[in-house]
């Protein structure tokens, strides 16, 4: 491939890059425009975890990214072409991306306890505070509903569309990068990279959305929604608080013993559904393929085309700023 042909795929690349940077901008504008307004309007609303919630979230999904989706569209497409996907096999699927999510999150967590005990403080996970401050209607309307579209158009459809033809195995992995960074914390990203980039294979087989799109709703769903749920239902909070007082603990567990076999069957459902998908991934392992584009990229140049770019440049030093932010608030 002659050097010429090189910048030109470059070029492609960081113009991707910078509206995606562009995009991010308008989300961050629009949630500040929010915020601004709530404050002038009716300030003592953002005490409310839920109307603050939705203040910020539902501008950002409706409005903010629409927007972004239209500057992405500026930049050239190539479809994936469709295939089909049966039940079994999105099952199937859904329970390999569940185990690599559990096992990225744990990975995820180990970090950041790390890294907070360098510090000498433990690290804020922001969106467990927020999960767990919120109720199950918000928690559905936004997490459930709203950002697993959202998000897989942005950084599946649109994204993927975009770099196809230069090959299944870069559209998976910016895919997976781009996902994690625009998560903003450390927390995320190792659990949202390894999903992302699983979601980009999806897609790159089936060119359907649809699949994806299901995977990260009940995915979200069991993370912030049935888990927080059963957690309160089983007064695990109270339960510990009592750790101290072994008699008045032996006394609540057996007050509520029901809430809390309800609690732990959910704990073994999840444990057995990430076994399952372990299993299913060494045993599948051999089959995960990606295949060459039109426009094959060169060794030696792959990672510079993709990433060592203007507009890649930009939207990766943004969020990566916002990470290292989060790691020492």
């Amino acid at each position: 491939m002659e050097m010429e042909q090189v910048k030109q795929i470059k070029h492609h690349f960081s113009r991707l890059g910078l509206m995606y940077f562009f995009g991010t901008l308008v989300i961050i504008g629009v949630q500040t425009a929010a915020i601004f307004i709530m404050q002038a309007a009716a300030p003592e609303l953002l005490a409310d975890n839920d109307l603050y919630l939705i203040a910020t979230m539902l501008p950002m999904y409706l409005i903010a990214m629409p927007v972004a989706g239209l500057l992405i569209r500026t930049v050239p497409a190539e479809p994936v072409q469709k295939r089909s996907m049966p039940f079994g096999r999105w099952l199937v699927a859904f329970m390999m991306c569940y185990s690599i999510m559990y096992l990225s999150n744990i990975i995820g967590n180990m970090l950041t306890t790390l890294i907070g005990a360098v510090k000498g403080a433990p690290v804020n996970n922001a969106i467990l505070q927020i999960a767990s401050g919120i109720s199950p209607w918000v928690s559905i309307l936004i997490m459930v509903i709203c950002a697993p579209i959202a998000e897989e158009f942005i950084f599946r459809k649109l994204l993927i569309d975009r770099c196809v033809r230069y090959g299944e195995g870069c559209s998976v992995i910016l895919s997976g990068v781009m996902f994690g960074l625009f998560h903003g914390n450390l927390n995320q990203f190792a659990y949202a990279f390894t999903l992302g980039a699983f979601f980009g294979y999806i897609y790159v087989k089936t060119g359907k959305i649809i699949y994806t799109i299901a995977m990260h709703m009940v995915i979200n769903f069991l993370g912030s929604v049935a888990s927080l749920a059963l957690l309160q239902f089983s007064g695990y909070e109270q339960m510990m608080s009592l750790a101290d007082d072994p008699g008045a603990l032996t006394a609540y567990v057996a007050d509520h013993l029901p809430q809390l076999m309800v609690f732990i069957l959910y704990f073994v459902f999840i444990l057995g559904l990430t076994i399952a998908g372990i299993v299913l991934l060494i045993v599948n392992a051999k089959k995960f393929t990606t295949y060459p584009g039109e426009i094959i990229l060169p060794k030696g140049h792959r990672f510079s085309i993709l990433f060592l770019n203007v507009g890649m440049i930009l939207f990766s030093a943004f969020w990566i700023i916002q990470i290292i932010i989060q790691l020492f608030q």
